[in-house]
């Protein structure tokens, strides 16, 4: 089989977009993107990440000028910049099961990549590690939580044999909600918030735009010494308020204040893939608004996703995270929660994972960051 790569514009990413349908239309695991939602994030005039970003789209045709694979080669400058290196990304990769098709696939993302003098070609990242990413490579047995990847198996063979190796794995942490918060998480979460003068609330959505800006502020400062970590400019910030604010749940952000100061926050989403699900064609008319709507009713969902949970520097040995995880229960609890998903942490990031483990929860997921050097 021959195979042609073809650089698209942004103006042709309808194709890009549904070439998704093609790979999974008989996958019940995978959870259909709404296309509405895909095409406004390759929007740059809607997506503030394309104001620090070159990228690339390409994709793969076979003789009959069928579509057979896609892939994004992008250049975070932003990144960069702030890690003082010389790494491309690579991201949005869909192939058929052919190492010849994924191999040209990859070999455009680096040539692009090595014109702009990256030493490093890492993914895949889809568009930037503030999105979604990882490839998963455990864990292929049942559906995505909101904002998490999915992959068919075959991809790890088409990446490994292609000569990426791991840089760094992405866990996802299981837990089953019970009928009461833990005794013992309560008791050090009462003691830790006493001892520590912390005061904890949830979201003011009246004052939604200033909140935003409180936790941005935390968010920048607790993450700033992660592995892959980009700071996120205001506008992206913004834009991902926007975004939050329309599937939030006000009761499950949780707001840490020490002498009236934001020092710390939390985060647990619902898994609206549950409903997501059932809208195998991405398309919210004629009926996929009303499955959203009629999954998504309160009492329905039967799990969340506890997104991101931040400590400002100067309190991060505090136990402050135990408050978190409480409040966490005792929500979930109150709204018939299930289980919940943790994700993602980073496999080495120790203050993180013992905790999660010593609550009970296990890994059930893990997703694979590859990295290639580009001589």
């Amino acid at each position: 089989m021959s195979v042609t790569i073809k650089e698209l514009n942004f103006k042709q990413l309808d194709k890009f977009i549904s070439f998704q349908w093609k790979i999974y239309a008989d996958d019940p695991n995978w959870v259909p993107p709404l296309r509405i939602e895909r095409k406004e994030f390759l929007d740059p005039g809607k997506n503030p990440v394309f104001g620090h970003i070159d990228i690339a789209f390409y994709m793969a045709f076979d003789e009959k000028g069928e579509e057979i694979g896609r892939i994004a080669a992008i250049v975070n400058k932003n990144h960069n910049t702030f890690h003082e290196d010389k790494v491309g990304f690579f991201g949005l990769f869909e192939c058929i099961h052919d190492q010849k098709t994924a191999a040209a696939l990859f070999d455009q993302a680096f040539q692009f990549l090595k014109k702009k003098g990256c030493d490093t070609m890492r993914g895949p990242v889809n568009l930037s590690t503030n999105d979604d990413c990882g490839l998963l490579v455990e864990g292929l047995n049942e559906p995505a939580q909101i904002m998490m990847t999915y992959n068919p198996e075959y991809y790890i063979q088409l990446f490994e044999n292609y000569g990426f190796v791991k840089s760094k794995d992405l866990l996802a942490y299981k837990i089953d909600v019970p009928d009461t918060p833990p005794e013992r998480l309560k008791r050090g979460a009462e003691l830790i918030q006493k001892r520590g003068g912390f005061t904890i609330r949830t979201i003011n959505v009246k004052d939604f735009k200033n909140e935003v800006k409180r936790i941005k502020a935390i968010y920048n400062s607790a993450w700033e010494r992660n592995w892959g970590f980009i700071p996120m400019t205001d506008a992206e910030f913004d834009h991902l308020g926007t975004q939050m604010k329309q599937i939030l749940d006000p009761d499950f952000l949780f707001i840490a204040e020490h002498n009236g100061v934001p020092v710390g926050f939390s985060l647990t989403i619902p898994n609206i893939n549950e409903a997501l699900i059932t809208i195998r064609d991405g398309k919210l008319l004629p009926f996929g608004l009303i499955k959203l709507l009629w999954h998504t009713r309160p009492g329905k969902l039967q799990s969340v996703r506890v997104i991101t949970l931040g400590i400002t520097p100067e309190h991060r040995n505090s136990g402050m995270d135990t408050i978190f995880y409480y409040r966490s229960f005792e929500a979930a609890i109150r709204k018939k929660i299930k289980w919940a998903e943790m994700s993602w942490i980073l496999e080495d990031n120790i203050p993180m994972n013992r905790p999660l483990i010593n609550m009970g929860a296990h890994v059930y997921k893990r997703y694979r960051i590859y990295d290639k050097k580009i001589a």
